[in-house]
């Protein structure tokens, strides 16, 4: 009862009673990620869609399905002649927020004095 609750009005959780009846209806299985992200792809318009293993963030879908998502290239991840940028780095989940997230020297929430740059502003005093 509860899954189909949250299939019926939470659509940030994973997908909604329309989107898997959409994906049972017209979605083709393509491949999944090491996170278990499912992707699809439509029968007969190509749209592209991801259904989540988890909450629904963006930022949780690795680099080599990103840019087939997204329709930057048509090879799949999965596939033998996907090749890898040397920059592409494994998928690391969005620290914002948390006690992992980054804080620059000189941050009120970190010990340290910041950085001087020439472009500091200068208060103007009255003489």
């Amino acid at each position: 009862m509860k899954q189909l609750f949250a299939e019926l009005f939470i659509w940030w959780h994973k997908q909604t009673l329309g989107m898997r009846l959409q994906t049972w209806l017209n979605g083709k299985y393509v491949g999944s990620d090491e996170a278990g992200n499912r992707y699809y792809l439509h029968k007969k318009n190509k749209k592209r869609w991801v259904i989540y293993n988890g909450p629904v963030e963006a930022s949780a879908i690795e680099p080599g399905w990103h840019g087939w998502i997204h329709y930057r290239v048509d090879t799949l991840p999965d596939d033998d002649d996907y090749q890898p940028y040397d920059w592409q780095k494994p998928h690391l989940s969005n620290m914002t927020g948390t006690k992992n997230a980054y804080r620059p020297k000189g941050s009120l929430l970190k010990s340290g004095e910041r950085q001087s740059v020439s472009s500091d502003y200068d208060a103007w005093k009255p003489k």
